[in-house]
């Protein structure tokens, strides 16, 4: 596996566990409210923020690696550009 498909995948796992992380802590958000637990609230919604900013970094690193692989196809073995 070369250098860029890391990339992708790592890009994949940050979103899929941003995903998870920021519903875990909007249903903990929510719970929170329910039960008049203002701390919890706001746990919860921390841990909805940082899930949100990790699903926002995994899609830019794929965008990244599309960017990436896109650019190096348009370049030779030796770096010059093809026509």
């Amino acid at each position: 596996m070369d250098k860029n498909n890391n990339m992708a995948d790592k890009g994949m796992a940050n979103e899929i566990k941003g995903n998870v992380k920021e519903t875990v802590g909007k249903v903990r958000g929510d719970l929170g409210d329910a039960v008049d637990d203002s701390s919890e609230h706001l746990k919860g919604r921390a841990q909805q923020a940082k899930g949100n900013i990790q699903k926002n970094v995994g899609k830019a690193e794929q965008k990244i690696d599309e960017h990436v692989n896109r650019s190096s196809s348009d370049h030779d073995d030796d770096g010059a550009k093809k026509y």
